[in-house]
């Protein structure tokens, strides 16, 4: 039931959750503009018309013991078409104007009739507001509304005045019938714009997005060698970018993978050749039982051993399971012993420059793997006068080792890759005296453990010197 929840959410592309996103901000402005034009029409419009009558009732109060009050309530008449009375507690009038015909109230009241509204308001305290039917026609035909609206006001002078407004409510009606026919024409339009509009966006936004998702199913299928359209948006074309790294990187590792199982096939099948080809004639000819040909299976067996050895220290140090046993030890004098065991290679010289013994904090065990695989690669390489260099240097607190061949050098733009598992330079099953071939990928595991650093410099026709370092020890570490 969960997997078919998921899959039905799945259903809606991208194309079609634009379409309904466009479709649904449609709607929502439609609703509004018909909540609002139409049915909220009345009340803004009498709400705006009431407070409009207040302010004019306030500009009114601050200028009644002035000079200008007669122009400034012409001018608000003339602006507002409100008629307007002002007079005193004893329903005398100084002021009195009219907006139009239409206003019969104000029309038809008397001293006294000003003089009760006067007391009424005073006693209701300081203002009323009332609405009624004028009985005529309003600006569009209809019956018009009219408010009245009083406010009584003490002077800074003493005096007791009533300001007494009417203004007309103009019937909306008609405007919303006018409304009505407006809004739905602007309603068809829309719809039919923003339909052309939202599928014309689905489309150009889905499209890459598509073309993207197609790209993605060839590489889960396995071809990576395909590459992803870097068009439309900013962010698709990130995104194709991080795929078209992504599938060159697996297509590299997918060469590394099919270059490993030639590697280790011929390295596999080299010591058992030899290791058969030796038993067989030890078997089946007489004489052939010397200590140089079991010597030779014994060496053959060992070269096996070293080639699973390394392939299974590869595979825990890339998992990360490998645990360092840290110690502190004579790094120069380590370097000493290893090259002790390689006097047996005949012609070979290894000399070693060293000023003074260093000691480092490390795992003397995996740091002897890293110069043995250093040492193992640089035989591998050497040059003609087979001679393999190694020197120290001190300082700054750190101890780096060098180790030099003769041989062949490297190219430039390979020595990025030298470092990575299974890579070979000259992609030859070259068979060397001593190593693997997978030396450089465990030393690079091994010195990112320790947070060590290492590197290669090389130039072609004259040889390579790869390098490492690590901290010195300090006394108290142990």
């Amino acid at each position: 039931m969960k997997k078919r929840k998921e899959k039905s959410r799945r259903v809606l592309g991208i194309r079609g959750q634009i379409f309904l996103g466009f479709g649904g901000f449609i709607l929502v402005i439609l609703i509004l503009l018909w909540v609002f034009q139409i049915a909220l029409l009345g009340p803004f419009y009498r709400t705006i018309k009431i407070a409009e009558v207040k302010s004019s009732a306030q500009t009114l109060e601050r200028y009644l013991e002035s000079d200008q009050l007669e122009e400034i309530a012409g001018r608000l008449v003339s602006s507002t078409n409100t008629s307007l009375v002002i007079s005193d507690e004893l329903g005398r009038p100084y002021v009195a104007l009219k907006a139009s015909d239409k206003y019969v109230r104000l029309e038809q009241i008397t001293t006294r009739d000003l003089r009760e509204i006067f007391e009424g308001v005073n006693l209701s305290g300081g203002t009323r507001m009332e609405t009624y039917r004028s009985g005529e026609n309003g600006s569009f035909g209809s019956e018009a509304e009219e408010i009245l609206y009083a406010k009584t006001v003490r002077t800074p002078g003493g005096s007791n005045r009533l300001i007494l407004l009417e203004s007309e409510l103009t019937p909306v009606e008609a405007t919303v019938e006018t409304l009505k026919v407006q809004l739905l024409c602007l309603t068809l339009v829309m719809i039919l714009s923003g339909s052309l509009l939202a599928l014309f966006l689905a489309r150009r936004i889905a499209k890459p997005i598509v073309a993207v998702s197609d790209s993605a199913k060839a590489l889960a299928q396995g071809n990576y060698e395909i590459r992803f359209p870097a068009e439309g948006s900013r962010e698709v074309e990130e995104l194709s970018g991080i795929l078209n790294y992504a599938a060159g990187e697996l297509s590299k590792v997918e060469g590394l993978r099919r270059e490993l199982l030639a590697n280790v096939s011929h390295d596999l099948r080299t010591p058992l050749t030899m290791i058969k080809g030796y038993a067989e004639v030890m078997r089946d000819l007489p004489g052939e039982n010397t200590p140089e040909n079991v010597q030779t299976i014994i060496d053959e067996a060992q070269r096996l051993t070293d080639l699973v050895n390394d392939l299974l220290d590869i595979s825990r140090l890339e998992a990360g399971v490998v645990s360092l046993s840290r110690t502190r030890f004579n790094l120069t004098a380590s370097i000493r012993g290893i090259l002790t065991r390689y006097d047996k290679l005949a012609d070979y010289r290894f000399p070693f420059e060293a000023g003074e013994d260093v000691f480092v904090f490390a795992d003397e065990l995996k740091i002897s793997q890293v110069v043995y695989n250093l040492v193992n690669n640089a035989v591998t390489y050497a040059g003609e006068d087979k001679t393999v260099t190694l020197r120290q240097e001190v300082g700054n607190g750190r101890v780096r080792i060098f180790v030099s061949d003769t041989g062949e050098g490297i190219p430039e733009e390979k020595l990025r890759d030298i470092w990575e598992r299974y890579y070979k330079v000259d992609k030859e099953h070259r068979r060397a005296q001593v190593g693997t071939g997978l030396g450089l990928s465990i030393v690079k595991n091994i010195l990112d453990l320790h947070g060590g650093s290492y590197g290669v410099q090389s130039r072609l026709g004259e040889g390579s010197t790869f390098w490492f370092e690590l901290e010195l020890a300090k006394e108290e570490e142990s």
